[in-house]
């Protein structure tokens, strides 16, 4: 009578120390390391690498040939015990690539929840990546990079060092991203513009009129007005006496706007 199959194929090569949930599965030719926490029911396909201090969540679909958890690719790391935090139900797509932190910032690269990202991305040391992100083929986020949630970055955009990219924002295919870009806003090419608002992502998202009203209005006062940051920023602040149902979206553009320290998108 036929065994049944282990929930890790034979060619794998497993270090002891591992910690692999007996409800995940590894692939053929599959390499773990001593330091790698694999959570239930995550799938890790053929020929992956995944090292480090390496903690991965639940109901993960790894796809073969991804490489996660290896050292930064920064020339000041000298070994230091850093991390790499994948979260629950995220897809990562063939030969993916990401690194653990630097000390040189809090020491940990952190993925959340329920994203989708397609092959060949790169998410360097330090980075972190909110929830329910689309990464499309050969997006490259350089270190200490910040991506809030339900953000869709496109193919072969390059994003800099330290730039942050707010929530619902959307990059075009081939972009290059060296400022910050504000939550809700479109942007694409190279150098760099802000093309409009993402207000199919927003209406998907179930945001009502009157909030998707309010970030207009405030898209206006930041870019169509001719008006000053500190100018346009004191003018936003009145917004929600007019909209009370978009207070949280008026605070997280003009916080996001007030802690940028490369310059937002304009």
């Amino acid at each position: 009578m036929q065994q049944p199959a282990s929930h890790i194929h034979p060619t794998a090569i497993v270090a002891a120390g591992a910690q692999i949930d007996p409800s995940a599965t590894v692939g053929p030719y599959a390499i773990i390391g001593a330091n790698v926490r694999i959570g239930a029911r995550t799938s890790v396909g053929p020929h992956c690498v995944i090292e480090g201090h390496t903690t991965i969540g639940a109901d993960n679909h790894i796809f073969q040939f991804a490489s996660l958890g290896a050292a930064p690719q920064d020339k000041k790391y000298a070994g230091e015990p850093t991390r790499l935090e994948i979260g629950d139900r995220n897809t990562i797509r063939e030969f993916c690539t990401f690194n653990t932190g630097t000390v040189q910032d809090q020491g940990v690269t952190r993925i959340g929840d329920d994203n989708w990202i397609m092959a060949y991305v790169h998410i360097a040391h330090d980075c972190v990546v909110g929830n329910q992100v689309i990464l499309a083929n050969n997006a490259t986020l350089a270190g200490h990079v910040q991506v809030g949630d339900q953000v869709i970055i496109g193919g072969l955009t390059g994003v800099h060092q330290y730039s942050r990219i707010g929530a619902h924002a959307m990059a075009g295919f081939a972009s290059h991203i060296s400022q910050d870009v504000p939550p809700f806003m479109m942007v694409d090419g190279n150098p760099l513009a802000v093309r409009g608002l993402n207000l199919e992502g927003l209406r998907r998202r179930g945001f009502s009129a009157q909030r998707v009203a309010a970030i207009k209005q405030a898209y206006r006062l930041l870019y169509r007005q001719g008006l000053t940051l500190e100018a346009a920023l004191s003018a936003m602040a009145e917004l929600p006496q007019q909209h009370p149902e978009a207070d949280g979206d008026i605070a997280l553009l003009r916080d996001f706007i007030a802690a940028s320290q490369r310059g937002i998108a304009r």
